[in-house]
């Protein structure tokens, strides 16, 4: 007779949280799926997929949020809670795929991921497998592995292999299930390294050979998977740091190659450079207004982020390029400017309609440390309606700067985010986001680009931001710290008592 499916679950939440943002978020920026509709989220799962019909898929609840403030505990108490609930509703478990990010601060927790797997732990019990998929930014602690029994992340900054991560993670977990084979070894080692997303791109050295390393550990004989994660920079908890875990059947394989991919991440930290020439934001405007500049220029308005952690409405970049003499007519150089939250500036515009002039304030309402709100008189270009993120855009041109205004904040990563709102980027003098290194569709548009060193919640400054709770000594904070112990350690498995955490 045919042996029937294992049963799978799927749940997860997901944010990167800037403990150096005064923002908080809470539960609906989640926008949580909950039973079947889970499955949705992830094309490898659509029916008729080898993957769907490999297990009995069920969904419990995945959140995942725009990265911003730290989690407020009611938001946390709430979605957890929920997502628990769920679990024990479906029943006994064969598996459990774990989608999280791995950056998530909730007030009160220093180990939001862990925490929330402890207690799953606790409601399916410790003999269902459970592979943990992430993203590299996340931080990984050894209660984290220990819960886990798989555990690995993208291997690609911008994350272009997202998806496939999240299938591999399930389909590992799929194999381990059907083949009955003992639990992984899981070997840990935490590198004593934090570094910004945009100082670890993998298209550039060193960290396109530290990562192209991770494919060739993960093929070799006795190891299932491997994975190398940055860590966080911009939360400041003692789990914050650089990490590596490899995972098999074979204890010597996974212990040499996580030693290996340690040590080549450790000896690379001084080599780590910014993805693209950096400079104050009015250094990056001289050179894109320069004679000769290639266009579209962009810059990247880095400080402020939204999507690694940013409150997204400092206005101290705006108010520096719509103070520009060169800006000041409207047949200056063509600039877009993505963007800026303002929920009575985008009303104000929307009642006014497209071709009016009409004088607005927004920005500041959550971070206003580096400027306060600023106020604008321009000619509404376009209004739309029903973005998922925004809720509602108005695109203001101040002189010759096309301002992007959102109800609510929205990162700006596609081309199609600037032609719904009857912009051209191609065609565009200067085009500044606030990002930090270019998402794809913007790196392929971009003629050349700069990033400009600007203040907010992600300053990339991390030395000046003041983390106080992060394990030390640290590279860079300690650039003349001692070579650390870069020994695996075998972590237990989750049916077994752990060994004291570090």
């Amino acid at each position: 007779m045919p042996q029937p499916c294992p049963v799978v679950a799927i749940a997860g939440l997901g944010i990167e949280s800037s403990t150096f943002s005064p923002a908080r978020t809470e539960a609906p920026a989640f926008h949580p799926l909950r039973g079947q509709d889970v499955l949705s989220r992830y094309p490898f799962l659509a029916p008729g997929e080898p993957l769907r019909e490999a297990a009995d898929w069920r969904g419990a609840l995945v959140g995942k949020a725009l990265p911003g403030g730290t989690v407020t505990a009611a938001a946390y108490a709430e979605l957890s809670t929920e997502l628990i609930d769920r679990l024990r509703d479906l029943g006994p478990l064969d598996g459990l795929w774990f989608d999280i990010h791995g950056a998530m601060t909730v007030e009160g927790l220093d180990d939001a991921e862990a925490e929330l797997l402890t207690r799953i732990r606790e409601a399916i019990g410790p003999d269902t497998l459970v592979s943990t998929s992430m993203d590299l930014h996340g931080n990984v602690s050894r209660p984290l592995v220990h819960h886990s029994d798989l555990i690995t992340c993208y291997r690609m900054a911008p994350h272009e292999d997202a998806m496939e991560t999240r299938e591999r993670a399930a389909r590992n977990l799929v194999d381990l299930l059907a083949g009955g084979a003992p639990r992984p070894v899981k070997a840990w080692v935490p590198v004593p390294v934090l570094l910004a997303g945009e100082q670890t791109s993998t298209r550039i050295e060193p960290a396109r050979s530290v990562y192209a390393a991770v494919a060739e550990v993960a093929a070799a004989d006795g190891v299932t998977d491997a994975a190398v994660w940055v860590g966080y920079a911009w939360a400041d908890e003692p789990r914050n740091r650089a990490a590596v875990v490899v995972t098999g059947p074979d204890e010597a394989a996974v212990a040499a190659g996580a030693e290996r991919l340690a040590r080549g991440f450790w000896d690379a930290r001084h080599d780590f450079a910014f993805v693209a020439p950096t400079g104050t934001l009015d250094d990056c405007l001289d050179e894109a207004l320069a004679a000769g500049a290639r266009r579209p220029y962009f810059i990247s308005d880095t400080g402020d982020n939204p999507t690694a952690g940013g409150a997204g409405d400092v206005t101290w970049g705006l108010q520096h390029v719509l103070a520009r003499p060169e800006f000041k007519d409207p047949a200056g150089p063509v600039v877009v400017y993505a963007s800026l939250p303002g929920p009575s500036a985008v009303d104000a515009a929307v009642r006014a309609g497209v071709g009016a002039m009409v004088t607005v304030t927004a920005g500041a309402e959550v971070d206003d440390r580096h400027a306060g709100p600023l106020t604008m008189t321009g000619v509404v270009h376009s209004v739309r309606h029903g973005d998922r993120d925004a809720e509602t855009e108005a695109v203001l041109r101040v002189g010759s700067v096309h301002v992007i205004l959102t109800r609510l904040r929205k990162p700006y990563h596609l081309e199609r985010d600037f032609t719904e709102l009857e912009l051209d980027p191609r065609a565009a003098d200067v085009v500044i986001v606030k990002i930090g290194y270019l998402e794809p569709e913007l790196f392929a548009m971009a003629a050349d680009w700069k990033m400009a060193l600007t203040p907010g919640g992600v300053d990339q400054d991390l030395v000046r931001l003041g983390h106080r709770r992060i394990q030390r000594p640290m590279f860079p904070f300690d650039p003349a710290m001692s070579d650390p112990d870069l020994t695996a350690r075998i972590v237990a498995p989750a049916n077994r008592p752990p060994a004291q955490f570090a």
